[in-house]
């Protein structure tokens, strides 16, 4: 019985994910119908021949198709990386973006990009993700030197947050064009306009492999909710899973970041709403934070393409809109509770 609700949910779950990247692919300033979406998906992965407009057919691949694969693993990776870091730090207001480590992926993707450090030989992910380990590190050594209260780490996070947005601020404003200027701040809001195909291949694979880690630990994270003596009692390696799900967290926070800039609150967010449908075991936890993840980002992708006429809001704008309230009523809540 188990198992085939399993697969129910399963299949509801990728019907949900096709549709709304049909809709994506639909809705915009210029309407498309949905069955040109289909026609055009199919000719270019099945080797149909329908005959379509070229304009809208290249709207649909090399635009919006695009855009929603790039913004889906992005929503995934994001609600993941939350899922890892509230179950680590047993707090539930954790995620990349409030601990500073999207702020430390922006430092190091511009460092890359602006100051050229590697001299080409260092990607612009890999910069990325040198930088949210160093946010990391910097936020943990903070809040253990404050305290090992679950409001340190939070307040830390904070600081480190401040801190890595300044560094950035100063590498921008120094060594900068005008040009660069304008790209980088509005890059750093979240922009998916830039995203094509190559885009999604650097995505994809960062999406799959961090949701995979976090398939193989979900037992241990469901015993690091517990604390990391309950998870030693049953017989986990603490320090070296700890270490393997941060650097998972830190690399699809980083990959993310590096392609679409710094988006806040769907780490915070998106895990709370998951667990409202499939409660807080792990093993049914990360797929459906994973779907929910995609398929918010993809919606918001939309909102922030259709909500002003003309103009394209930076997605981070639309998920800060969705996600401080949400931040608000957790941190309530939380306090109530204790």
């Amino acid at each position: 019985m188990a198992v085939a609700r399993g697969a129910g949910y399963g299949t509801l779950a990728l019907l949900l994910l096709v549709v709304t990247f049909a809709l994506g692919a639909s809705i915009g300033e210029t309407p498309i119908p949905v069955t040109v979406v289909g026609q055009t998906v199919a000719n270019h992965l099945f080797g149909a021949s329908y005959e379509l407009d070229p304009i809208e057919a290249g709207i649909v691949w090399n635009y919006r198709l695009s855009r929603a694969v790039v913004a889906a693993c992005c929503g995934a990776a994001l609600a993941l990386s939350g899922v890892i870091l509230q179950a680590l730090l047993r707090n539930a207001l954790a995620d990349p973006y409030i601990l500073g480590i999207s702020a430390g992926a922006s430092t190091g993707a511009v460092s890359v990009a602006i100051l050229g450090i590697g001299g080409g030989a260092i990607s612009l992910s890999f910069g990325a993700f040198v930088g949210s380990l160093a946010a990391f590190a910097f936020v943990a050594l903070l809040a253990r030197g404050a305290g090992r209260g679950k409001g340190q780490i939070i307040l830390a996070g904070v600081a480190g947050s401040q801190l890595f947005n300044a560094l950035t601020s100063f590498i921008v404003t120094k060594s900068a064009s005008a040009e660069q200027v304008r790209g980088i701040m509005f890059w750093l809001l979240g922009n998916l306009s830039g995203v094509r195909w190559p885009d999604g291949a650097l995505a994809l694979p960062a999406a799959a492999i961090g949701t995979c880690v976090c398939l193989w630990y979900a037992r241990a994270l469901d015993a690091f909710t517990f604390g990391t003596d309950s998870a030693a009692s049953l017989g986990i390696a603490v320090w070296r899973v700890q270490a393997l799900l941060i650097a998972a967290a830190a690399l699809m926070t980083a990959v993310m970041v590096s392609i679409v800039g710094s988006i806040g609150f769907v780490g915070l967010v998106i895990p709370h709403a998951a667990r409202l449908v499939v409660g807080v075991r792990h093993s049914r936890l990360i797929p459906a934070s994973a779907l929910v993840g995609a398929v918010f980002l993809v919606v918001s992708d939309v909102v922030s393409r259709t909500v002003i006429s003309g103009q394209v809001l930076p997605i981070g704008v639309v998920t800060a809109l969705v996600g401080a309230p949400a931040f608000a009523f957790i941190l309530v809540q939380g306090q109530r509770k204790s």
